[in-house]
């Protein structure tokens, strides 16, 4: 199917028909990126739920554990414009962003200042060991994540969109590095954790790897389909109900509140806020549309909590000398929040769904 075909098919009045054809480019991308990719199916997935939502990604995990290909693979499988910044102590905001230079016309010889473009000026950009380098040069990155734009010398330059930020931090060598602050952290809709490749697939990558064979990946999706699957997901439908356990959920994640639960004030010193709600209801609509559904279930609900809640949650030295981690708070908590069976209501509501006449959320 060409982009333009399936640009069409996601812009559906029928919100059925668009999902499922979400659901078959999904299945076709991930196959592509799995030509180059071993592995890590639920790290591929959490990327994929991060890029359709419109948010930007932090994946942590140990090096070599092929981080920097799955973002080059998306790049291909995308068919966007890529870039990689390297972040290092000595990195200034200006290398990121880019800078104003003086140009001299070589006609009439007369100088102008002009914005030369940094490397943020891309779709997809790779941000590797972002906590290497300082928090004026992390800020800067940050504010163009936030803003979608770059302001120099008073004037705003927009990014092309759509624009998506994979940033890597290792969890180990943290001696000369600049951790996140928590504030800054949030501005990431996921964090995905990459763990150790499994024995098969230690296997399968040294096959491929280290003979002459090599894998080529062809493009999927393109901008317009992207933007098209972003804007599908905001018509997705969360049902009221669903919608209460979002907030219960975020609320139960907050020290001190009368009906948190006793764990929490104990475990926890800083909560999730509205943003984690935010980002939990357009990441559970994204994971719908894969399933080929066109309204949130609370499983998918449960199915994000942890990387949209693992780099919000700050623990309590008593947490931490405990041996209490971050996403072992989180199970917890998606065990005792009481959540309600949503599919009656979602089969209720399906009739006007179909109309047009529901109200998307």
């Amino acid at each position: 199917m060409n982009t333009a075909s399936l640009t069409r098919r996601l812009e559906d009045e029928d919100p059925a028909q668009a999902c499922g054809a979400f659901r078959d480019a999904f299945e076709d991308l991930r196959r592509e990126i799995g030509k180059a990719l071993v592995g890590q199916d639920d790290v591929v997935e959490e990327v994929l739920l991060g890029l359709f939502a419109g948010g930007h990604v932090l994946l942590e995990g140990v090096p070599g554990l092929g981080k920097t290909l799955l973002v080059r693979t998306l790049a291909d499988a995308l068919a966007l414009d890529f870039r990689r910044i390297q972040f290092t102590p000595d990195l200034m905001p200006a290398d990121i962003t880019g800078t104003s230079i003086v140009v001299e016309d070589p006609v009439s010889g007369q100088r102008e200042i002009a914005f030369r473009r940094g490397p943020v000026f891309t779709q997809l950009l790779l941000a590797d060991e972002v906590n290497r380098a300082s928090p004026k040069s992390q800020a800067a990155l940050l504010e163009a994540m936030q803003e979608g734009s770059v302001t120099s010398g008073g004037t705003t330059h927009q990014l092309e969109r759509p624009f998506f930020v994979m940033a890597t931090q290792n969890p180990i060598e943290q001696e000369g590095t600049y951790p996140l602050p928590e504030a800054q952290l949030d501005r990431f809709i996921l964090k995905v954790d990459v763990p150790y490749a499994r024995r098969e697939e230690i296997n399968e990558i040294l096959r491929r790897t280290t003979d002459s064979s090599r894998a080529r990946v062809s493009p999927v999706l393109q901008a317009d389909s992207i933007l098209a699957a972003q804007r599908l997901a905001r018509r997705v439908v969360l049902t009221p109900s669903v919608k209460d356990y979002i907030v219960r959920l975020v609320l139960a994640t907050q020290p001190g509140r009368p009906d948190a639960p006793l764990d929490v004030t104990r475990l926890v010193s800083i909560g999730g806020s509205p943003r984690a709600a935010q980002a939990m209801v357009m990441t559970a609509k994204v994971l719908a549309m894969i399933d080929g559904r066109y309204h949130v279930a609370i499983a998918d609900v449960m199915r994000v909590a942890p990387p949209v809640l693992r780099h919000r949650l700050v623990r309590t030295f008593e947490a931490e000398t405990d041996g209490h981690t971050t996403d072992r708070i989180i199970q917890r908590l998606l065990e005792v929040i009481p959540r309600d069976d949503d599919r009656p209501e979602a089969m209720r509501l399906l009739p006007t769904i179909l109309r047009g006449e529901h109200r998307v959320t």
